[in-house]
């Protein structure tokens, strides 16, 4: 019985490829997907394992390892973890905007199942419910995204959408929330919080949709002959990545160390405090092509 629990947020600092295993599409490589809405995702056995891989390097203690995530297949001493990621969720995307380069774009689905999650976490927000958002409308907390001749449309991509509320004081609660609690401390990351506190857009779920499944980052590759140095035939295929500034978030729980043995148990609490230890502000690596520096993700823990 998992004890602690915490939400850590999840913000893609590079492209972040969380493959999904097979290709059904055009893309080859393409990520993970929620099969319900077909928003990306994270995995949470994927989270846990890149967190196991790294924990030394994280500040952790390499005796602890084994205790809280369990130990390695294969091992005679079989036992539980005492740590358990979910899989992450969207919460917000980056979307090409006319102006201000981008702005972080949200449905009424992704902050209502964020609300969620953290209620069932013990860290209840306080947001506001959001007016309705229609497909071709959407909310903004500031008028600086906004354009045309009444000043009056956002214009994403080769998309138009006109402000339903260009000031809606009810986003402005949940943007600074988030900017304040999901993404990380410290001053490299001072211009993130400000734009998130100021460009949060809403969009219809529908309209969310359309950029959810087509602006993310996709890159070609090349396979190339070890003997002769140039492309192998039918080498060429594509990756599809999450983009960077992605904000995501996933449950963390912690029980108890479960090995069974007295001189290494540990506590809820104090599993869950090694845990933040290691992850809150700090630079993760997960999914593939790690040495083309993909996969970088800033955690952020938040509990009571």
């Amino acid at each position: 019985m998992f004890e602690q629990q915490a939400a850590v947020f999840l913000y893609a600092v590079s492209p972040v490829h969380m493959g999904a295993g097979q290709a059904i599409g055009v893309i080859d490589n393409p990520i993970q997907r929620e099969r319900h809405t077909g928003h990306p995702c994270f995995a949470g056995s994927g989270i846990k394992g890149a967190v196991r891989h790294s924990f030394k390097n994280l500040g952790g203690d390499e005796n602890h390892i084994s205790r809280l995530f369990g130990p390695e297949s294969g091992s005679a001493d079989l036992h539980a973890g005492a740590v358990s990621f979910g899989d992450a969720q969207v919460v917000a995307l980056p979307v090409r905007s006319l102006k201000g380069g981008f702005v972080y774009a949200t449905c009424p689905q992704a902050i209502a199942r964020a609300q969620r999650l953290l209620a069932h976490l013990g860290l209840t927000r306080q947001w506001p419910a959001l007016p309705e958002v229609k497909p071709g409308t959407c909310l903004t907390s500031h008028t600086a995204q906004l354009g045309g001749k009444d000043a009056d449309r956002l214009h994403l991509e080769a998309f138009e959408y006109q402000a339903a509320d260009k000031a809606c004081a009810a986003l402005q609660t949940i943007a600074q929330d988030l900017a304040q609690h999901g993404l990380p401390t410290g001053d490299g990351y001072s211009f993130f919080r400000d734009k998130m506190a100021t460009d949060l857009v809403v969009l219809s779920d529908s309209d969310f949709d359309y950029f959810s499944q087509h602006a993310m980052l996709i890159e070609p590759h090349v396979r190339i002959e070890n003997e002769t140095g140039t492309a192998s035939d039918g080498g060429l295929f594509y990756t599809e990545n999450l983009p960077p500034e992605s904000l995501l978030i996933a449950p963390l729980l912690a029980s108890q160390t479960r090995s069974g043995k007295p001189e290494e148990l540990i506590d809820a609490i104090t599993v869950m405090a090694h845990m933040k230890a290691v992850l809150h502000s700090k630079l993760l690596q997960v999914g593939g092509d790690a040495t083309t520096g993909r996969g970088l993700v800033a955690a952020t823990v938040m509990c009571k």
